[in-house]
């Protein structure tokens, strides 16, 4: 039985160390991945474990507060320090480490272990953890599925019912050939009916947040979301004036907000609650005081309905998302 590591930073992980680790897998019966960090590290340990966890379940992932094999390059002292923390961690015998950098061949020689090298010119996959870090955007196809909600942009459609969220949310997400989340509370009353109670908005908030959370997974850069928790929180309001603390201890809000303005008609379409002036006004200005209250980015966007797709892409450009 034969056991190999794969040693490194991984900041972030990305498609190039894909590969190694599953190609290091094929070569050895039993693998252990070992993610050094430090105080101080521009992304977690915590973080990058979980990454790699999530995309190698059957794998063995081990953390270490130790530099890493790049940081101790050229260094005989720090060699041995990094030999003997894995040596602590990893008491079978290693057989093989497996890299991408020709530098651990240093490691290698002092665990007394067979050295494989894997694409350390980076042909295979043309990137590396700091192009991703630099520009993880322009580098989205190399940043895996468990990465991505860390980079991708949150774009949050926000207000009232009749105020084009529904429309404006797809053609967004075709504009940026991305994906969105519909609006569950929609497909919720369609299922149960209107009758709601406060557990009814905390279910339809749990699950869009759930939605939105597989879907930055799969996303491309950015993710349009028609509404989320914060918009159920004002429904709640609105409809008992009051709302479940659930809702205040939300805290995966977007990178921006559209909030849509209602000079525009309301529409009954058999899912909505508030069409006259007083009831539309207050569940706006509710609507923006929770986005002023949290103090988040966003924009107000109004016109004839025909005009909010492009006032919507030139809020998102003066951004900067």
């Amino acid at each position: 039985m034969t056991n190999g590591i794969v040693i490194g930073r991984f900041m972030p992980l990305q498609t190039g160390h894909i590969a190694m680790i599953r190609t290091a897998r094929a070569l050895v019966d039993h693998l252990t991945v070992i993610v050094c960090w430090q105080k101080g590290d521009a992304i977690s340990g915590a973080q990058r474990l979980q990454w790699l966890l999530e995309m190698f379940p059957s794998i063995r992932i081990v953390g270490i507060e130790a530099p890493s094999p790049h940081d101790v390059a050229g260094s005989s002292e720090g060699i041995k320090k990094l030999r003997d923390e894995i040596q602590d961690l990893h008491r079978a015998t290693i057989h093989r480490l497996i890299a991408s950098d020709r530098r651990q061949s240093a490691l290698a020689i002092a665990l007394g272990t067979m050295f494989t090298l894997v694409d350390p010119e980076h042909q295979a996959v043309p990137v590396t953890s700091a192009a991703v870090r630099a520009d993880p955007l322009g580098h989205w196809r190399f940043v895996p599925t468990a990465v991505r909600p860390t980079y991708a942009h949150t774009i949050c459609l926000h207000g009232p019912e009749s105020t084009g969220k529904t429309t404006l949310a797809p053609q967004l997400a075709r504009h940026f050939d991305t994906l969105f989340v519909p609006e569950y509370g929609r497909t919720y009353c369609e299922q149960y009916g209107l009758s709601l109670q406060m557990d009814d908005l905390i279910a339809i908030g749990r699950t869009h947040a759930a939605m939105t959370r597989a879907l930055l997974r799969q996303c491309n850069q950015r993710l349009v979301l028609d509404t989320d928790p914060l918009m159920s929180a004002v429904w709640a309001d609105m409809l008992f004036g009051r709302r479940d603390p659930w809702f205040d201890a939300f805290q995966d809000t977007a990178d921006l907000y559209l909030l849509l303005d209602i000079d525009m008609p309301w529409v009954d379409d058999g899912t909505r609650f508030f069409g006259d002036e007083e009831r539309r006004r207050r569940f706006f200005d509710l609507s923006r005081a929770e986005l002023d209250r949290r103090g988040l980015n966003y924009r107000i966007i109004g016109g004839p309905p025909e005009a909010r797709f492009e006032r919507a892409i030139e809020a998102i450009a003066e951004v900067g998302l």
